[in-house]
């Protein structure tokens, strides 16, 4: 069987088109930046109120047209690829791989375009072009992963080594595929002989496991914390105050180091931090309802029985585990079990991220009680925790969307930052930090293992930013 190529034969008709273009895109840049330095150089404002004449103009006009024929070379070789598979070499391979994923995205973007007036925030994301950017690159990753847990995306097993495949470049055909198996490795093959492409779609899905969730309960300890110290000020705000100072003053990798090292994971500590820093979304909840339902006493207790009970099961599942320093719930009962390198990285990524949470719900606290509407709710005798969870909270929404989005990508980052290091997960996961630092070791001589998983590092956070700045920007619009 013969190696892959990058483009395949759709190559033959593709490459010369995308050399042309991105020549004439880059010569353009070059030369429109060269006529901005050129004294009495006409504006973009004053050509475009003249007309499309100009040398400008003309400059202008060619990198837009540039650089849209090179966006749609580049979604013919993933449309086309995906229906020609390994025809169209390595490209149309991961592409026809990736199949359920682009499904998924147009069913979304079709459904989220069609009803974007009706559905707030969200849809107003729509009407900005970095925004639906930004959304897409996202939800790539998420698709990615979800499908990849199931198995859909991958070639090979993320952890099987396949003798004759250390180190392979990208498309190298194995000896033995074996009956209905894959037979190229699409991205080579690492150092110990397996798949770049399935580890990279894999550790997808434990990015999508840990950022998002891990951020959700940093902020519900931010919040829960923030809003009664901005909003009653006095000692409990200087004393929560200066524990997150005293937190965030600690360098962000030495005390990462110093939660996830075994000798401090032996002690317990992080199954004690858990303990405590779970029960946060438990409190939110119970103050939430009991403050939203305090007029209707009997829906509003086993509306608590209810939710509480369910949320107490998922925590008591979620702390405990046999054989560490917290094992307080029957193994009968238990609903799922954390394997302990993820509930620590878990941990640390709360710990650390909840503090400067906390910082900005306490901020943001402070400005919004002095308005009229929270005055007006005070006058109506309304409970403290009511018109901070239903005055003040929704009116912050905005800026704590927008920060949502960027924790996520932050915490992308440490995730990947722990995995180059080697704390935390197993070595053999096939997390993008550890990848990336399998990869590192022999940079010099192999590409391949180390940038895959740097350019999915990249692409998802990048679209985070562009989500936040997406976000920032509709919200202001309100």
């Amino acid at each position: 069987m013969q190696e892959l190529t990058w483009t395949g034969s759709l190559g033959v008709i593709l490459n010369p088109i995308l050399i042309i273009l991105a020549a004439a895109f880059a010569i353009l840049i070059v030369a429109r930046l060269a006529l901005s330095l050129v004294p009495g150089a006409a504006p973009r404002d004053v050509v475009a109120a003249e007309g499309p004449g100009g040398i400008v103009g003309i400059a202008d006009s060619g990198i837009r047209w540039s650089g849209i024929g090179l966006i749609a070379v580049a979604v013919a070789y993933l449309a086309v690829g995906a229906l020609m598979e390994r025809e169209a070499g390595i490209i149309g391979a991961m592409s026809n791989r990736f199949i359920p994923v682009w499904v998924a995205l147009a069913a979304l973007f079709a459904v989220s375009i069609a009803t974007k007036r009706r559905t707030g925030l969200y849809g107003k994301l729509f009407d900005s072009t970095i925004g639906m950017i930004g959304f897409g690159l996202v939800m790539f990753w998420v698709f990615a992963g979800v499908f990849g847990a199931f198995d859909l995306i991958q070639t090979h097993d993320p952890l099987a080594q396949v003798s004759g495949m250390k180190n392979k470049v990208p498309g190298t055909p194995l000896s033995r595929a074996g009956d209905g198996g894959y037979p190229h490795y699409l991205l080579g093959g690492d150092n110990l002989a397996r798949d770049v492409f399935s580890r990279m779609v894999t550790g997808a899905w434990i990015v999508v496991q840990i950022a998002p969730l891990a951020t959700v309960f940093a902020f519900m300890v931010g919040i829960t914390l923030g809003l009664p110290a901005g909003y009653h000020g006095g000692r409990l705000d200087t004393v929560l105050t200066f524990v997150a100072n005293l937190i965030l003053a600690f360098p962000v990798i030495l005390l990462f180091y110093l939660l996830v090292t075994p000798e401090i994971v032996e002690t317990g500590i992080p199954n004690y931090m858990a303990t405590v820093l779970f029960v946060f979304p438990l409190v939110f909840a119970c103050v939430l309802l009991n403050s939203r339902y305090h007029t209707r006493p009997a829906f509003r207790t086993w509306l608590l029985i209810g939710v509480l009970g369910s949320m107490g099961w998922v925590y008591l599942s979620l702390i405990s585990d046999k054989g560490t320093k917290v094992s307080v719930w029957p193994e009968a009962l238990d609903l799922f079990d954390v394997p302990g390198g993820i509930l620590v990285v878990f941990v640390s990524v709360v710990f650390v991220n909840a503090p400067t949470v906390f910082r900005i719900v306490r901020g943001l606290t402070l400005d919004i009680k002095t308005r009229d509407y929270v005055a007006a709710g005070q006058t109506r005798g309304e409970g403290t925790w009511y018109i901070m969870l239903w005055e003040i909270l929704p009116n912050a929404r905005g800026p704590l969307i927008v920060d949502f989005c960027l924790r996520i990508g932050y915490t992308t980052i440490l995730l990947g930052t722990l995995g180059f290091f080697g704390l935390g997960l197993p070595p053999e996961s096939p997390d993008w930090g550890s990848t990336i630092n399998e990869g590192r070791k022999l940079l010099t001589i192999y590409l391949h293992p180390a940038l895959p998983p740097a350019f999915a590092l990249l692409s998802l956070v990048l679209g985070l930013n562009l989500l936040a700045d997406g976000l920032r920007e509709e919200s202001l619009r309100d």
